[in-house]
């Protein structure tokens, strides 16, 4: 019990260099003290965030000024007898509740009743009531200090704990919104250990198969990160929380973030935690450190690290890389990555815990884009679409860029493939997705494209075959997403809108959890991007394949002289002769977009609507 004389040998900490030091030196051992380091991140940042106004009184406690001509600039000292007082502690009460004599461990093996125990006690040394969702609650500091912890803290302090008692096994599971442990050889049993969103206590020690077959993005179906000793470091590094309030941000937190996020993606412990990745570039694209490579770089191994690790079912990597081009006016590259995004979500079955990413989506589709576009439009000097060469010819180059977003085909065909992968996502699923808030900033997105456009966009359809309708009328909603190889049809080129006599049901909106006031989850959003769109090699090669259908009737020009879209969804395909038309039908699109899916066969009672503004322009404080 207690630390080891290397360990002691590092403090006091005095300042960012002597922390990041210390993580240097426990990321060289098989084991680094898990609770040693949370103690640290969670004391540094009570004080430069939590109570920021300098403790004089408060015993052993002292600050020093990072710079000795910026006095504002202070950094706590983290002493040696603090610490060790609070990592004995913990180690004494996950020690004296636990008798390991009791469980039968073959092989170093732990069974699910011993994690289900350690589970025990750190859920009930928790506080009886407090504010889950509250911010700066995810370290071992807080447990110990406040014994309050937040979702993913619980997990990881059910981890910790683990690692006190020796049983090596048991390690931290995580998907995009949700953490969990798993255990036993290669980690193949996995164990609920805390509550997400609203809480559901009952599922603790239940195991994640129900969420896998469902198809929720929550567990990724099955797609999740399976963390190491030094992943589950990287974990808590990103938890570090350095907003003061809505607006402000600690600039020494930041700091200590992005310093210890470069030493663990330089020794290689973040190639397979893709937002972990995303994180560090989008700190990188704020205050650049010299020498170091770029976010853009960073942001395309998060995405390649997705497709080579977890089959490309992760959302988050696209959307890092979309908030960079967002944030740099690549207009073309952040919608290109919004539908790469959407493409991989049509794959999801839309759950009730899923509100998360449905409020990601909500936020680019009916303010982000919309937004981006008519800023577009007003950059270029026009009011909508229409633009004239000479204007551009006379216009600054960065004008001349903006301009040309609006009137590239290939945007367009981003922007539909986009809604055609929100559109496909709400099939089968057992909660609705769409409603005519959607349909109103849909209508408004493609009224900024002019006619003349727009047809250069071939559209053609994608059918399933006789095993996905039979699928599709079963009365189990998951069963409509088992889609099986797909051909190719023509539809004709008239508009497709509802059948004769059905009359189009608007969806409710579904909920939404209370938003975050400062939380490891609110603030804004982060993204990333590529000048080069290298991001998206699969869109570009699908779109630049020639159709073997004929192209629209309205498209201008032979066919291969525009971008080819295929669509996937019911809806969007019964818009496509809508969407090439001369004028923009705006009420036949809001009747197409909120009808009920024909393939949706199963539906939930939602909630009351949340509050979806987010601020997409700041780093997300996600702690996952």
């Amino acid at each position: 019990m207690g630390l080891r004389s290397e360990q002691k040998k590092h403090f006091p900490l005095q300042g960012i260099d002597a922390v990041v030091k210390l993580f240097e030196a426990e990321l060289r051992n098989p084991e680094p003290d898990l609770a040693l380091l949370s103690l640290v991140l969670g004391f540094v940042e009570h004080f430069l965030a939590v109570n920021r106004v300098v403790p004089v009184n408060v015993p052993g406690v002292r600050f020093e000024p990072l710079q000795p001509d910026c006095p504002n600039s202070c950094f706590p000292v983290v002493e040696l007898g603090l610490l060790t007082a609070m990592h004995e502690r913990f180690t004494a009460q996950i020690r004296g509740a636990v008798d390991l004599t009791r469980y039968r461990r073959s092989g170093g093996i732990s069974s699910r009743e011993l994690v289900n125990k350690v589970s025990d006690v750190i859920w009930n040394s928790l506080s009886r009531s407090y504010f889950k969702d509250r911010a700066h609650i995810q370290s071992l500091f807080s447990l110990i200090t406040g014994t309050k912890l937040d979702s993913s803290g619980v997990a990881f302090a059910v981890v910790a704990a683990c690692q006190v008692l020796g049983l090596c096994d048991v390690h931290l599971a995580l998907s995009e919104d949700h953490a969990w442990v798993i255990y036993g050889k290669d980690g193949e049993d996995t164990a609920e250990v805390t509550w997400h969103g609203k809480g559901n206590e009952d599922r603790r020690g239940q195991t994640i198969t129900a969420g896998v077959s469902e198809r929720s993005w929550l567990y990724l179906k099955g797609s999740y990160l399976k963390c190491n000793r030094n992943m589950e470091v990287a974990f808590m590094v990103c938890a570090i929380n350095p907003s003061l309030d809505l607006h402000t941000d600690s600039t020494e937190l930041l700091q200590l973030q992005q310093r210890l996020l470069w030493l663990l993606y330089e020794r290689g412990d973040l190639e397979k935690y893709p937002m972990a990745m995303g994180t560090l570039a989008d700190l990188e694209d704020q205050e650049p450190i010299n020498g170091k490579e770029s976010p853009l770089n960073i942001h395309l191994k998060a995405v390649e690290s997705a497709k080579k690790f977890y089959n490309n079912e992760h959302i988050y990597p696209f959307m890092y890389l979309a908030g960079y081009h967002y944030r740099h006016r690549d207009v073309q590259d952040a919608l290109g990555s919004w539908a790469e995004a959407a493409t991989v979500v049509q794959d999801y079955n839309y759950c009730r815990e899923d509100e998360e990413i449905y409020k990601e989506f909500f936020d680019i589709a009916n303010d982000v884009i919309p937004t981006l576009l008519k800023e577009t439009a007003a950059e270029g000097g026009v009011e909508g679409a229409e633009g004239t060469t000479e204007k551009t010819e006379k216009d600054s180059p960065r004008q001349s860029a903006v301009l040309s977003a609006l009137q590239d085909p290939e945007c367009f065909a981003h922007l539909l493939r986009f809604y055609d992968g929100i559109c496909k996502w709400e099939e089968g699923s057992p909660t609705p997705v769409l409603h005519v808030g959607w349909a109103t900033y849909l209508v408004q997105s493609l009224s900024r494209f002019d006619a003349q456009v727009r047809q250069k966009v071939s559209i053609i359809t994608k059918e399933a075959d006789a095993q996905d309708d039979d699928d599709q009328s079963s009365d189990d909603p998951r069963e409509g997403r088992r889609r099986g190889p797909r051909r190719e049809s023509k539809l004709d080129d008239q508009p497709s809108l509802l059948p004769p006599g059905q009359t189009p049901v608007p969806l409710p909106t579904p909920a939404a959890p209370p938003k975050k006031i400062g939380g490891a989850e609110g603030g804004g959003r982060r993204r990333s991007s590529q000048g080069a769109r290298g991001a998206e090699p699969d869109a570009k090669a699908r779109t630049n394949t020639p159709s073997p259908t004929p192209p629209c009737a309205h498209q201008a020009g032979g066919a291969g002289s525009g971008p080819v879209v295929a669509f996937y969804s019911e809806k969007m395909k019964g818009m496509k002769g809508l969407l090439s038309a001369a004028k923009v039908n705006s009420s036949a699109i809001k009747l197409q977009l909120t009808a009920q899916s024909q393939v949706q066969t199963k539906r939930q009672k939602p909630s009351a609507s949340g509050d979806y503004t987010l601020s997409f322009m700041k780093r997300p404080r996600k702690t996952l």
